[in-house]
């Protein structure tokens, strides 16, 4: 399919008002010089020139929405090398709380300063309001299998579920395992997350999908209080983010400062 640079940058600036990552490819050197492939979420639009070409720079783009960040690389192309400019544009990280509980009024307000957007559901009226969570981008009223058919999900979602109820924590696990998300963590003790886990095997979960889960949520700080069971919760979420383990930096090697991905 070919398209002018104008229609492929409508379908970026169309997935960015969808919050989906968007990429746009451009040869810059080599043969072929200004062919341009846009990948748009799962969808790819334009070519390179060449379907291996093509199958290579998506493969590419689909880690740099990972990275957060644009850059050249130069490749072989079907008659000699090429130089493909990468111009990426990441969905902003988003953090979908499950359960408008005391715990998530702090996690909102910490992802916020992080730069995140925050969707708070939970299907309890007098818990879900914008009142208590002024800081929040939506707050919705609905079961989570209603709310996670109205969300965009995917590799930049972190989704912490906390209403610590099966009726909720459950159908709300098993619709986000279902999804692309980057990190899914439940609240509970172990015992809590070790019966969960019972009953989700039971529901034809399989051991691939429970590997996803992160219960009990957060790392290991101590945390007593919501202020500091917010402060754990999001400490892992940094730690997926960036690629890292989350343990003291006086045992670990290697640069202290990560890149963001």
């Amino acid at each position: 399919m070919t398209l002018v640079s104008s229609d492929l940058y409508d379908r970026v600036r169309a997935a960015a008002e969808r919050f989906e990552p968007a990429a746009i490819i451009t040869i810059v050197a080599g043969q072929g010089i200004g062919s341009k492939l846009a990948v748009v979420g799962d969808e790819r639009f334009g070519t390179l020139g060449e379907r291996d070409l093509d199958e290579q720079a998506v493969t590419h783009a689909t880690a740099l929405f990972d990275l957060q960040r644009s850059e050249t690389v130069t490749v072989p192309g079907p008659a000699g090398e090429v130089d493909l400019f990468y111009d990426v544009y990441p969905a902003p990280p988003t953090l979908i709380i499950f359960g408008a509980v005391h715990v998530a009024q702090p996690l909102t307000k910490l992802a916020k300063m992080l730069g995140f957007r925050v969707l708070i559901s939970d299907a309890r009226a007098m818990l879900a309001t914008e009142e208590r969570f002024p800081e929040a981008d939506e707050v919705s009223i609905a079961w989570p299998d209603e709310a996670l058919s109205t969300y965009t999900i995917g590799r930049n979602t972190y989704i912490a579920i906390l209403t610590h109820d099966p009726k909720f924590d459950e159908p709300a696990l098993i619709g986000s395992l279902n999804t692309k998300a980057r990190y899914i963590g439940a609240v509970g003790s172990r015992k809590t997350n070790r019966d969960r886990r019972e009953r989700l095997l039971a529901n034809d979960v399989t051991e691939e999908s429970l590997a996803r889960i992160r219960g009990p949520v957060g790392l290991d700080i101590g945390a007593n209080t919501p202020e500091e069971m917010a402060i754990s919760i999001m400490a892992e979420i940094i730690a997926v983010r960036k690629g890292r383990t989350g343990g003291p930096l006086s045992e670990t090697t290697g640069s202290i400062r990560g890149e963001t991905v």
